[in-house]
C-alpha cells in the first residue's frame, strides 16, 4: 500500500495460471471466462487467489461487471490451432482451451469477445444453467470484472 491509499498487485505467473478454469462460449459476442480453482496447492489460499485475479483485472484494466464495460485493447492472439490472451504479465500469455469453430470465426472477422474475471471459484464441471447462475451471482455482488477485446493478429 502507497501514500495515496493505492494498491498495487502483482500480475501472476505461469504458476498461478496452472489453477485457472477458462471457459469459452458465443452467444452475441464471444465470452472469455476466467476463475479460479478452491485452493488445492500447498500455501494456496481464498485471499492469494483472489489477490492473483485482481492483479489480473488490474493488468487488463476490467472494471466491474455492474459498470460500463470498458475496451481493454487488442488482447487475444491466435495462431494455428492455439488462443492465447495477453492478461498484462510481462512475459507469460494465458493459453485458451480449445475453442470452438464459430468462436474462432467470430473473432477472425472482427466480432468482440468479453472478457469476464470471476473472483468466486467456478463449480467443477458446471453446465451452461449452471454459469449462467454463477454469472448472475458474481456480478450482482461486485465479484466479476470485464472488458471488451477483440483480436490482436486480424
Amino acid at each position: 500500500m502507497t501514500g495515496t491509499g493505492l494498491t498495487i498487485r502483482a500480475v501472476p505467473g505461469a504458476d498461478f495460471l496452472a489453477g485457472c478454469i477458462v471457459s469459452t462460449w458465443l452467444d452475441m459476442v464471444a465470452f472469455l471466462l476466467i476463475g479460479h480453482a478452491p485452493p488445492q496447492y500447498p500455501g494456496e489460499t481464498a485471499d492469494s487467489i483472489e489477490v492473483g485475479l485482481m492483479g489480473m483485472v488490474d493488468a487488463m484494466g476490467l472494471r466491474p461487471a455492474v459498470e460500463t464495460v470498458p475496451a481493454v485493447g487488442l488482447r487475444i492472439v491466435m495462431r494455428g490451432p492455439y488462443v492465447a490472451l495477453d492478461y498484462g504479465h510481462p512475459t507469460v500469455f494465458m493459453q485458451v482451451p480449445t475453442v470452438g469453430d464459430a468462436w474462432r470465426s467470430h473473432l477472425n472477422c472482427g466480432g468482440p469477445a468479453l472478457l469476464v474475471v470471476a473472483l468466486d471459484p467456478i463449480p467443477p464441471g458446471a453446465g451452461p444453467d449452471a454459469l449462467a447462475n454463477y454469472l448472475d451471482r458474481v456480478a450482482s455482488t461486485r465479484r466479476a470484472y470485464v472488458g471488451t477485446t477483440a483480436l490482436r493478429n486480424q
